[in-house]
């Protein structure tokens, strides 16, 4: 079985993220996208505290796929250091699953 990833990106705006999800899922990179939003986000950039309303990108896709949307996310957001985090799904439904390895494809290399 593939390694489910869910991945999570903030963007700045809605439209960020609902290229960003349909680059992916066309590309067959990510299975799904949804998107969260706004929420306030405080953080701490070159040394000042910022605040800013974002939306949440949520992308569900398998671990082969994860350096490819690495580039494709960091060529479509506009942040100097996009928040990009993913996590291993311990256990995931075995017809999702199914769905996600059918759905997703990693690019050759």
């Amino acid at each position: 079985m593939t390694k489910a990833l869910l991945i999570r990106i903030t963007c700045p705006s809605q439209d960020v993220a609902q290229q960003i999800a349909d680059a992916a899922v066309e590309q067959r990179l990510a299975a799904c996208g949804n998107i969260e939003g706004p929420v306030s986000s405080t953080y701490l950039w070159k040394g000042v505290v910022e605040q800013a309303f974002e939306h949440i990108l949520w992308l569900k896709s398998v671990e082969s796929c994860w350096d490819a949307l690495e580039t494709l996310v960091t060529s479509l957001h506009p942040y100097d250091v996009p928040a990009m985090v993913a996590w291993p799904c311990t256990h995931v439904l075995g017809e999702y699953a199914a769905w996600l390895e059918e759905n997703t494809e990693a690019p050759s290399r």
